[in-house]
């Protein structure tokens, strides 16, 4: 598991290809929005929208930690995320 970006979409199909690695999930690509077009041919590699925290309690976490951080900030504390 891993952000787009640190997945060398390369390596992984040159592993595809080998059959050392059967199969690959990925829901956030190094191309946004639709990812890799050549990841896209192989048969044994799903491809979603990023949609693993598309639920309505993540959502809900996920702006009351972002209100959490502006209030460290605008109390002149550091935010728990420098992101």
């Amino acid at each position: 598991m891993a952000r787009g970006v640190l997945v060398d979409e390369t390596a992984l199909m040159a592993v595809l290809d080998s059959r050392k690695l059967s199969a690959a999930g990925l829901d956030c690509f190094v191309t946004k929005p639709f990812g890799n077009p050549a990841l896209a041919g192989y048969d044994n590699v799903f491809m979603l929208p990023h949609i693993g925290s598309l639920t309505g309690a993540t959502r809900d976490a996920m702006g009351f930690w972002a209100l959490e951080n502006l209030d460290a900030f605008l109390a002149g504390k550091q935010p728990r995320d420098l992101l």
